[in-house]
């Protein structure tokens, strides 16, 4: 899974497949607090250090290990010091994530230049591996970043679960998000159309067989509406129900084809009933080596009421709005990310891509309401040994409304990142 990206994050992890090699070795870089590698435990270490679902911008390899001298259980600990320094030219946004919702419309005098520094991406986690158990082997997951505003910086848990076997429950990664066909970026926030919601979950994946997968899952609701006079929003009553269906090939590649059903409720006070309102979602992405160092990886999006999984839409009003009658309806969304990374040496690597996320249905919304965002992004990250990455990046971005009007703004970024 963007395997060449992942060895520019953490050049030391080991890659796995889906049978793990008795010559498996730990990680130079790693330090082993306890115990020592056996037969039983080799298994273990391998499923710690795999990067299988992750994306590139997520911790590397955990740092120090315990091993059980019994074969029980392989605990890492790892993290990552992260800090961002940005200068921002000819357009402005006043968040230290580069979101093109977040752009000015029109472009404001005030808001020309910007210079920020931002440490929020630093992170710390765990992950433990325990043996085969009669139901499969637990892998035990917490992710926690130091996620603040204007400086107030504070632990914010990111992913925590369990799995089992091709059972997991807890918050991670949404089922409709393809970690490997996310962009690597410096900008944390990422690409304007990129899916990478992460969400209370119960999952169940399928062992792969012959290239082939897939996997199912109910995740609690996150939606946020525009209201129309005498309508409320209230608790939802229905799961999300994301699933995927994947080929792989060359231990590196895969196309996946995603595919989302919501059911979101809202208030009619003039009626005093609640209404239920439609979601769905379909996805087609990929991430595929063509060779000589280079790798192709993007994703197309769409459906209605959707909005939520959607960087530049979620949280943002966007998963119902009014249709003119007093009700709401489900919008229509567009995104999608197209992107191109290349490996010339082991220590480097370069990276561009372009990204939209447009909303449609909007007749009834305010003309300074968003319309399409656009994003790029220019990246190349270098490693200095093992632990040690810094990473430049140019960013463009633009933000359209419905009424015509729109703002632009450029960002130049260069990051310095520890991971121990």
């Amino acid at each position: 899974m963007l395997a060449m990206a992942a060895c520019a994050a953490a050049p030391a992890a080991v890659a796995v497949t889906p049978h793990y090699a008795d010559t498996l070795l730990i990680p130079q870089r790693a330090i082993v607090l306890s115990g020592e590698i056996t037969p039983e435990n080799k298994d273990q270490v391998a499923i710690l250090y795999s990067r299988e679902d992750l994306s590139y911008n997520d911790p590397g390899a955990p740092r120090f290990l315990f091993l059980d001298r019994e074969g029980r259980g392989a605990l890492g600990i790892g993290g990552a010091v992260n800090a961002v320094a940005m200068y921002d030219m000819n357009g402005a946004i006043d968040n230290e994530g580069f979101v093109t919702y977040d752009i000015p419309t029109p472009a404001s005098p005030a808001m020309r230049n910007r210079f920020g520094a931002d440490a929020t991406n630093t992170s710390i986690f765990l992950k433990l591996v325990t043996k085969q158990t009669r139901i499969g082997r637990v892998t035990v997951y917490v992710q926690t970043n130091f996620t603040g505003n204007n400086g107030n910086y504070g632990l914010k848990l990111k992913q925590a679960y369990v799995s089992v076997g091709g059972f997991l429950i807890g918050k991670g990664r949404s089922t409709f998000a393809d970690a490997a066909a996310e962009a690597p970026t410096v900008d944390n926030e990422g690409p304007s159309g990129q899916v990478g919601a992460k969400n209370m979950m119960f999952q169940y994946k399928t062992p792969s067989y012959k290239g082939l997968s897939g996997a199912i899952s109910v995740e609690l609701p996150e939606a946020d509406y525009t209201l129309a006079p005498q309508t409320d929003a209230i608790s939802q009553r229905f799961p999300d129900i994301p699933l995927y269906v994947q080929y792989a090939w060359g231990g590196d590649s895969h196309i996946r084809a995603s595919a989302l059903l919501r059911e979101l409720s809202y208030r009619d006070l003039l009626n005093g009933k609640n209404h239920f309102a439609t979601g769905w979602g379909v996805q087609f992405s990929s991430v595929a080596n063509i060779g000589a160092g280079m790798e192709l990886f993007g994703h197309a999006t769409y459906g209605h009421g959707i909005a939520a999984y959607v960087n530049d839409l979620g949280g943002n009003g966007y998963d119902l709005v009014p249709d003119g009658t007093g009700k709401l309806q489900a919008p229509g969304t567009f995104a999608w990310t197209a992107g191109l990374s290349y490996q010339p040496i082991k220590p480097l690597l370069l990276s561009a891509c372009y990204s939209q996320a447009r909303a449609y249905d909007l007749g009834y919304m305010a003309a300074d309401s968003y319309r399409y965002g656009q994003y790029a992004a220019f990246t190349a990250f270098y490693n200095v040994g093992p632990d040690l990455q810094f990473g430049l990046e140019y960013l463009w971005g633009r933000r359209n409304d419905i009424g015509g009007t729109s703002g632009h703004a450029n960002r130049l970024e260069a990051s310095i990142q520890y991971n121990f």
